[in-house]
C-alpha cells in the first residue's frame, strides 16, 4: 500500500485519534434506544467503516485495475487491525467487567 492510505500499521496515533473515536462512539450510543439495540448500532457502525475505508483505500490508486491488484492486501491490513483493536478491548473488559457493566459490590466486598 502507498503512503496515501495513511494506514502503516507501525503508525502512532495523532493528537485527535482518541478525541474521533470518542466522537465516533458518542454517536453510535445516541442511536440505541428502546427500539434500536446496539447490535443494530454496531451493524451499521461496522458497514460505515467498511465503506469509509474502501473510499480511503481506493484514493492512492490511479486505476480500478492497481486497486484489484492490492484488494487482498487491502483487506488482510484492515482485518488484521481491527482484530488487534478488538482482541485489545475485550482484554480490557475481562480485566474491568464489574466496574464498566456496572455490577461493582457497593460494600466494597467481593
Amino acid at each position: 500500500m502507498n503512503d496515501t492510505h495513511n494506514t502503516q500499521s507501525n503508525a502512532q496515533p495523532d493528537e485527535k485519534f482518541f478525541e474521533r473515536a470518542d466522537a465516533h462512539i458518542a454517536l453510535a450510543n445516541g442511536h440505541v434506544n428502546q427500539n434500536t439495540h446496539p447490535g443494530y448500532v454496531s451493524n451499521s457502525f461496522m458497514y460505515a467503516a467498511a465503506r469509509f475505508n474502501a473510499w480511503l483505500s481506493a484514493l492512492g490508486f490511479e486505476s480500478a485495475e492497481q486497486m484489484l491488484a492490492k484488494k487482498e492486501e487491502l483487506i488482510s491490513y484492515f482485518v488484521d487491525q481491527y482484530k488487534a483493536m478488538l482482541e485489545e478491548h475485550i482484554h480490557d473488559y475481562v480485566q474491568h467487567f464489574d466496574t464498566y457493566m456496572g455490577k461493582e459490590n457497593p460494600s466494597g466486598s467481593a
